[in-house]
């Protein structure tokens, strides 16, 4: 499929993907760790971890050769998965968390509780749903769809 959003969610659409993505913005980098604080069987976690390194959204980096041990480390690709974590975070936030956030992130310049806004890359100003337009990029294969 010739869609963006469903190239992403071949990466890191499965729920456990997410959450090791998560843990791993939050300074998890260890097999053990990230199998402890999510609770998930190890083959599925084997499973989960592999495929984010193969997608190149993780990395193996050794830290113990006997025995053979590796740290998982975010790569580009993976820190800018970032924003969609932390959106992901704040909706739960807003719709799923009844007695509040447990998380808070603190922007370290300021040191204040802070949600990431979407803005313009251009002018600045922010962006949702109703202040855009779809037009086609460069890697187009089918009409648009229109939007309102």
């Amino acid at each position: 499929m010739n869609c963006s959003v469903a190239q992403c969610l071949e990466v890191v659409g499965e729920w456990w993907s997410m959450l090791i993505l998560r843990d791993a913005f939050l300074g998890v980098t260890r097999f053990d760790q990230f199998q402890q604080r999510l609770g998930i069987s190890r083959n599925v976690l084997n499973q989960r971890l592999a495929h984010l390194v193969d997608a190149g959204v993780l990395t193996k980096v050794p830290y113990s050769d006997h025995p053979p041990r590796h740290d998982y480390r975010l790569t580009e690709k993976g820190r800018d998965l970032w924003p969609v974590v932390t959106t992901m975070r704040q909706w739960g936030d807003k719709y799923a968390a009844p007695n509040g956030p447990p998380l808070q992130v603190a922007h370290k310049a300021c040191g204040e509780i802070a949600d990431a806004v979407l803005t313009c890359s251009v002018c600045g100003h922010p962006v949702g749903p109703r202040d855009v337009r779809a037009e086609p990029g460069p890697g187009a294969v089918e009409p648009l769809v229109p939007t309102r």
